[in-house]
């Protein structure tokens, strides 16, 4: 069995990067900076092109050199942002992305979460990075069955979180 080490590349906002050790010395060639984003952190550094335009590429791109495709992003499997580790990365959709945060989850249904302010369940579905809320009810089955329905309109699966 092949041992991988890691090796960190310093960021700014005291903050490192974890990478494959055969990927170090690629990607410590660049001045890497630490963006948040949301809750998470991010490694991110500015490239010339040959046409003199700058270009922002996120590390987790360079370590699978690919930008992903329209409606696709890359997750960090263990929901941090600066372990570029190539095991950590996977293309998925955003549909599959935002069903492996890490947040604590209020409902045990994929689609439904408590909303504090109003008391109520709210069903709400993400398409292509866009959030559609479809609506607040007394329990939470009634919130998963809407978005239930939803889903099946979009030709997709409805999963049930595990609990």
């Amino acid at each position: 069995m092949e041992v991988l080490y890691l090796n960190e590349i310093i960021l700014t906002q005291n903050k490192v990067a974890l990478v494959d050790d055969w990927m170090y010395e690629e990607l410590n060639r660049f001045n890497w900076q630490a963006v948040p984003m949301g809750k998470l952190w991010y490694a991110s550094t500015t490239l010339i092109l040959p046409n003199n335009e700058s270009y922002r590429c996120a590390m987790h791109w360079a370590v699978l050199k690919l930008k992903p495709p329209k409606g696709m992003v890359v997750d960090h499997i263990d929901g941090d942002g600066l372990n570029n580790q190539e095991s950590n990365l996977r293309v998925v959709t955003y549909r599959q992305n935002s069903q492996n945060r890490h947040d604590k989850p209020t409902s045990k249904y994929a689609g439904v979460s408590w909303h504090k302010l109003t008391s109520k369940w709210i069903a709400h579905i993400s398409i292509s990075g866009k959030v559609y809320h479809l609506g607040s009810f007394t329990t939470e089955e009634e919130a998963y069955a809407k978005y239930k329905h939803v889903v099946s309109l979009t030709g997709q699966n409805a999963l049930k979180k595990e609990e």
